[in-house]
């Protein structure tokens, strides 16, 4: 049966032909499945979410304003305030102004898209870097440069500057601390180096950084927008990963006289945050329980990442290699040549119950095909040892 595009010549917008779909949100149906090991998500454990705590901060505002916590109603002050603080804290020269509420990084990447980025422009975005961050420079047709990633200090400079002199991108996006999907942080130098070229060279740079807050070992590095002098470095944070995914809140920190422009997109978009998951999140942040629940779900994913690790290299030590993060939720694993991941999946599945996101999903201009991302975050570390020795038995046997 024809469907309703091949009856009907519909004209798509540019962005409506070449956005894509995440491939992660496809697979992840699969990883679901009730006997699967999923290495496969980038989502905490639920028992680890301080369910408990948030219910009560939820009830108390609803107790407190009643029904005026379920209307309309503009960014939250208090909660600005206090991510003005947070910031200010980590290096950040910023004022509470300057401080913008979204719902998550990912409504932060595409409101800075939509600002500077014009289908056929050119940005630059690292060769391997979540699919989010494709989807609002490749998916709106922009001409792209990918960013060589050393898998131990993070994106080239080397290759960003040739990059920014040559071509002068319009926007470009770096993931600066324990990176989506590769696991691995910027060096202090690296960040110093980026925010100095953003400004030399006019290019607004997006620091895309919703994991920092989940350090497990070592000591925290200021953003790269603590080093920025010119103001062409964009934060973007996110409470999904340090509080909880579903609240679906993050901040955005700007230049101030961009400000009034980018609350124009944003409201374009979806007019304005819940005002009821800012009231609540504030509570919660203003109760002092943020650093607790981040020191006991860090101390967990620590056990979790050895385990994962201690498996590895237990399993696939003499073929395979990997990265080692000190925090967030990934290991980056490369296989021999003679492996193709995408391939190696529908078999981890359904031989071995065992699930993973195949590398060159990740990948901007193709390749990677025997590499797959890890996640240690969401599961027990018993389940994550029989995970990794499920997937040693399909590699080995593809071997």
């Amino acid at each position: 049966m024809a469907t309703i595009e091949h009856i009907i010549p519909y004209r798509f917008s540019s962005e409506g032909q070449h956005l894509k779909r995440s491939v992660m949100r496809e697979l992840l149906k699969r990883a679901s499945e009730p006997d699967v090991i999923s290495l496969a998500g980038g989502l905490p454990d639920s028992d680890l979410l301080p369910t408990a705590a948030y219910q009560a901060c939820l009830n108390e505002v609803i107790a407190h304003e009643g029904g005026r916590a379920l209307q309309y109603r503009p960014q939250y002050e208090p909660l600005r305030a206090w991510i003005g603080g947070w910031m200010r804290g980590r290096g950040v020269d910023c004022d509470d102004d300057q401080v913008m509420i979204t719902n998550g990084n990912q409504q932060g990447l595409t409101i800075l898209s939509k600002l500077f980025l014009e289908p056929g422009e050119p940005a630059a975005i690292e060769a391997i870097t979540f699919t989010g961050v494709q989807q609002v420079t490749v998916g709106r047709d922009a001409h792209i440069h990918p960013i060589p990633v050393d898998l131990t200090t993070g994106a080239d400079t080397d290759a960003i500057e040739r990059i920014f002199a040559q071509y002068q991108p319009r926007l470009a996006v770096i993931i600066p601390d324990f990176h989506n999907p590769l696991g691995v942080s910027l060096t202090d130098e690296k960040r110093r180096l980026i925010a100095a070229m953003a400004g030399e060279y006019g290019v607004p740079v997006v620091e895309d950084d919703p994991y920092s807050a989940l350090r497990f070992y070592g000591e925290a590095l200021p953003p790269i927008r603590a080093y920025d002098r010119s103001d062409y470095v964009f934060y973007l944070g996110s409470f999904s990963k340090m509080l909880a995914p579903g609240l679906r809140l993050g901040w955005m920190i700007a230049p101030r006289e961009l400000v009034s422009r980018i609350t124009t997109i944003r409201e374009s978009i979806d007019l304005e945050s819940s005002a009821l998951t800012q009231r609540a999140v504030y509570q919660f942040v203003s109760n002092g329980q943020l650093e607790p629940h981040l020191a006991q779900m860090n101390a967990e994913n620590r056990v979790r990442c050895e385990a994962m690790l201690s498996a590895l290299d237990q399993h696939l030590g003499s073929i395979a290699h990997w990265t080692k993060p000190d925090g967030g939720l990934f290991v980056w694993l490369t296989l021999p040549e003679a492996i193709n991941t995408w391939d190696l999946l529908p078999r981890a599945i359904d031989e071995q119950r065992v699930a993973y996101i195949p590398g060159s999903a990740f990948s901007v201009s193709g390749g990677h095909h025997n590499t797959m991302r890890l996640n240690f975050s969401n599961g027990k570390p018993d389940l994550i040892v029989r995970g990794v020795a499920r997937l040693a038995d399909v590699i080995r046997a593809a071997l």
